[in-house]
């Protein structure tokens, strides 16, 4: 049996949307304004969280210090996803990205800046972030919680939850219903080969539609 990373990569974020929708969960969608660097970046799997925030009294070697700390406590196969309450900023560069992936970090998600990107793009760390900046945290940013819930564009995430992001966007599961979306999700991409299938061997899309349940 695969594990869940591995089926949740198989699907994509729109059919996952649907899934939470029906289920009474809509609100799982992080702010559209962040994106891959690399548009073609596909990145799941589970989460661990970090919050953080401006501070212009810490030092330039205590905020290294503290940004290195960051680094070592993010746990191998997960999704480090980040609210720095900063939009100032770059919160990744190109040695930060490097780290994370030879500790076996899956990718990096930030409501907020990264830089260093056509780098990052080279050896191919998945960063999800909502602009780009050459400034960076030295002397100006400190993270303040590890593993604790954030909240990111009105949506709530926990370590140990679910994410899928991909060209389209980010949407986040709920540990407590992870196994149960994947499930249904994997049933719903398997009715919609059905449709295309019927479609391409001339069915009528509004038959094809009646006949299957799915569009």
């Amino acid at each position: 049996m695969t594990n869940l990373t591995e089926r949740l990569e198989a699907c994509y974020s729109g059919a996952i949307y649907d899934v939470l929708r029906e289920m009474g969960r809509p609100n799982c969608v992080l702010p559209s304004e962040i994106r891959a660097i690399d548009p073609d970046t596909r990145l799941s799997g589970k989460v661990f969280t970090v919050r953080g925030r401006a501070d212009d009294r810490i030092g330039a070697h205590d905020s290294l210090v503290a940004w290195t700390e960051l680094l070592s406590v993010a746990p191998s196969g997960h999704v480090l996803v980040c609210q720095p309450q900063d939009k100032n900023r770059a919160l990744m560069g190109e040695l930060s990205a490097e780290t994370l992936q030879y500790r076996g970090v899956r990718g990096y998600i930030v409501d907020g800046g990264s830089r260093d990107n056509a780098f990052i793009r080279k050896f191919g760390f998945p960063v999800f972030a909502s602009f780009q900046s050459p400034r960076d945290i030295v002397g100006a940013w400190r993270p303040e919680a590890f593993g604790e819930p954030i909240a990111i564009g009105g949506v709530t995430i926990a370590t140990g939850d679910y994410i899928l992001a991909d060209i389209d966007g980010i949407v986040v599961i709920p540990a407590d219903v992870a196994e149960e979306v994947v499930s249904k999700v994997e049933t719903v991409m398997q009715t919609e080969n059905k449709v295309r299938k019927a479609i391409l061997e001339g069915v009528d899309p509004k038959e094809a539609y009646l006949r299957y349940g799915k569009f």
